[in-house]
C-alpha cells in the first residue's frame, strides 16, 4: 500500500480544514484505516479510525471536532476537521493498519 496526504495548511482558531489520505492497492475496502498527529516535541498520537464497514472511533481530544470518513470508489479517506484550536497543531498521518503503511505527513497549524 502506498498513502498519501493532502490538505496542509495554516488556520485561524475555530476555523476548519479538511485533510485527505488517497491511497492504493485493491485491499483499500477491507482495510481499517486511521489517522495519527505529531506536534512538535510530542509523541505521535491516534486521532481516529474507519472500518472497512464505514464504522467510525475518535481520541477524546478531538470527538465533536472531527469527523473521519472514505470514499471507496476514490480509494481515499477523509479527516474533516472543525472549531480547530491551536494544540491542534501537528503533522497528521494517514496509517493502514493492515500494512502497517504510513503516508509522510501533512503539516496543520492553527494559529491567529
Amino acid at each position: 500500500a502506498h498513502l498519501v496526504e493532502s490538505g496542509r495548511g495554516l488556520v485561524q482558531p475555530g476555523g476548519s480544514l479538511r485533510l485527505s489520505c488517497a491511497a492504493s492497492g485493491s485491499r483499500f475496502r477491507f482495510t481499517l484505516m486511521g489517522w495519527y498527529r505529531q506536534a512538535p516535541g510530542r509523541e505521535r498520537e491516534w486521532v481516529a479510525n474507519v472500518r472497512s464497514e464505514g464504522s467510525t472511533s475518535y481520541a477524546d481530544s478531538v470527538k465533536g471536532r472531527f469527523t473521519v470518513s472514505r470514499d471507496y470508489a476514490k480509494n481515499t479517506v477523509y479527516l474533516q476537521m472543525n472549531s480547530l484550536k491551536p494544540e491542534d497543531t501537528a503533522v497528521y498521518y494517514c496509517h493502514d493498519y493492515a500494512t502497517a503503511t504510513w503516508g509522510k505527513g501533512t503539516l496543520v497549524t492553527v494559529s491567529s
